[in-house]
């Protein structure tokens, strides 16, 4: 049954009403929730994310891809940037191009200009994106991470330029993932740490199969990790591999996912890294750019019965009144989402089943995460892309399968969670092959959107629908750190609640959303005060900021402007 042909659903402190009167917004507690899939509409329809496959199954097709959003041309609409995955050159002649940039044309709907941008006579086998200001130019530059050479392109006025070789990012050939810009050391120049998968070639590929006949995909067990790496940002548009330096190494290999934290406060930024069937990673900066991993120690690597999961997308956020970081982490089918949240010290409480948030995932295999506020009621949510990597899994397994709906679990301010995706059913129900996964207000009317990418599929635009509450988003611009702001915490203060949100790039899988904070205000008029810890150390505070508009904040000056 349709529940939408039947009328409204409202969802009032997670108990289900079906009514055929329209909502009144009377309360912040009471929400409308829906998405609406807007792909076509936009003219994102004859995207198709190509894996190559040629009857092989080599291993990488059943990975890709990314994808996410960029405000290349610097007017503050965000563009969208989708990875097109590739072809092998040895069994495919077809060219085409390793990357498709969209853009916003300010009325929902985008335009390709994919070759009006330098991005067109690229040919690879891509992965993923992330997006920063590397050279503090003031304009948006992206890393692009294949299963050979990855790419450094730089922003010249709208177009793009491929700066890998002068760079020193190009010296490797490795298959990469995910990648994460952030300010290791604090010096206002970003650094990039690049995530490695598996040592796997056409020539050392394995025979794998489900039914013992097939062939079919084989799983990263079979296959030696290859360590990620570090690159320090010199500063003058060229890094240096200090992976050994910083303390990223030895490793265990295998990762597809970053994200920044400090769980500790100490002003410096930490790293957690998802690592598919090896253990999760947790590096502590010792407060000069250089880093001690602690993940076993701090009782995030491994499940709470000291098994290593297929650790995938990843995402950290402050979701309840604790005011203590949790880390969130997909996995395979059968292995609960990961919900590690930060105890005192260097300890993390595993509370996969206390969130809520396990029992739901034990089936669903999760590759995008993130964190957002889907009703704008000022906690934060989490969104997950689902789709299994064995085509006719279902045939050998009950209950899993290879198409799955999303996950979107709302947060009843205390950091318990309950899927609505079964209840209210649309298009987050639409049963897919997920993979990336970003977030961003494409139509910029206070809502954050949601983007997903199918491996062998369309990518898919879902407009959030759910405007009942009032909110707050803000752009930052650092004039001591990056001029991103990477690793700047605001805090949002209404009444007696407290609100934290982290400027970063990473997490999730493959992909990048937004940088713009956005603060759920309820059905408060007003944000009262506003908290901003630059990376540098200083603070910031503004008072009584109106709601529903965009601000842009510069480190240092004061005061505010309206977008």
């Amino acid at each position: 049954m349709n529940l939408f042909n039947i009328g409204k659903i409202i969802i009032i402190g997670y108990v289900i009403f079906i009514s055929c009167d329209k909502i009144k917004p009377v309360v912040s507690s009471t929400n409308q929730i829906s998405f609406t899939e807007v792909t076509k509409y936009a003219g994102l329809a004859d995207f198709r994310h190509i894996t190559g496959a040629a009857g092989d199954k080599w291993f990488p097709e059943s990975m890709g891809s990314g994808g996410g959003f960029i405000d290349y041309n610097g007017d503050s609409w965000p563009d969208i940037l989708l990875v097109s995955g590739g072809v092998w050159p040895e069994k495919n002649k077809t060219v085409i191009p390793a990357l498709n940039l969209y853009r916003n044309n300010r009325d929902g709907t985008f335009m390709d200009v994919t070759a009006s941008t330098g991005l067109a006579d690229l040919h690879t086998y891509g992965f993923g994106i992330t997006v920063a200001d590397y050279d503090n130019d003031d304009d948006q530059d992206f890393f692009f991470t294949t299963i050979w050479q990855n790419h450094l392109f730089r922003n010249d006025g709208g177009s793009f330029v491929d700066v890998t070789a002068k760079s020193g990012l190009g010296k490797d050939s490795l298959w990469s993932t995910s990648a994460i810009f952030f300010d290791a050391d604090l010096d206002g120049w970003a650094d990039i740490y690049v995530g490695s998968y598996v040592d796997w070639s056409p020539e050392n590929d394995i025979w794998c199969t489900l039914d013992g006949i097939t062939k079919n995909y084989c799983t990263p067990e079979l296959f030696n990790g290859v360590p990620s790496r570090f690159y320090h940002n010199n500063g003058n548009g060229t890094f240096t591999d200090q992976t050994e330096q910083a303390g990223f190494l030895p490793a265990p290999g295998k990762m597809l996912g970053a994200a920044e934290l400090d769980f500790n406060n100490d002003g410096w930024p930490d790293l957690a890294v998802a690592s598919d069937t090896q253990r999760d990673l947790l590096y502590i900066n010792n407060g000069n750019g250089t880093f001690d991993e602690i993940g076993a120690i701090s009782g995030m690597a491994y499940d709470e019965n000291g098994r290593a999961k297929a650790g995938m997308g990843i995402d950290v956020g402050v979701v309840d009144g604790s005011k203590k970081e949790t880390i969130f982490v997909g996995n395979f089918s059968k292995e609960m989402i990961s919900v590690f949240r930060h105890q005192s010290d260097v300890f993390f409480e595993d509370r996969s089943a206390l969130s809520k948030i396990g029992r739901p995932s034990l089936m669903t295999l999760t590759f995008g995460l993130f964190l957002f506020d889907a009703e704008l009621d000022g906690d934060l949510d989490l969104f997950t892309a689902n789709g299994h990597v064995q085509i006719g899994i279902e045939q050998t397994q009950d209950g899993i399968y290879y198409r799955e709906p999303s996950h979107l679990f709302l947060n009843d301010g205390s950091g318990h969670f309950t899927d609505i995706v079964p209840i209210i059913g649309g298009a987050l129900s639409k049963t897919i092959v997920g993979r990336g996964a970003a977030y961003a207000d494409y139509d910029k009317n206070g809502t954050v959107d949601i983007l997903v990418t199918e491996n062998g599929g369309p990518a898919h635009l879902y407009r959030n629908d759910n405007h009942l509450n009032n909110f707050l988003r803000i752009n930052i611009k650092s004039i001591n750190g990056t001029r991103d702001g990477l690793g700047t915490k605001l805090v949002g203060i209404i009444n007696n609640m407290s609100m934290e949100r982290r400027v970063k790039t990473g997490s999730s899988f493959m992909s990048h959303s937004e940088t713009t904070v956005t603060f759920g205000l309820g059905n408060a008029e007003k944000l009262d005060s506003l908290y901003i810890y630059w990376p540098d150390g200083t603070k910031e505070i503004f008072n009584n900021i109106n709601g529903g508009q965009e601000i842009n904040i510069i480190e240092g000056q004061g005061r505010f402007a309206v977008q």
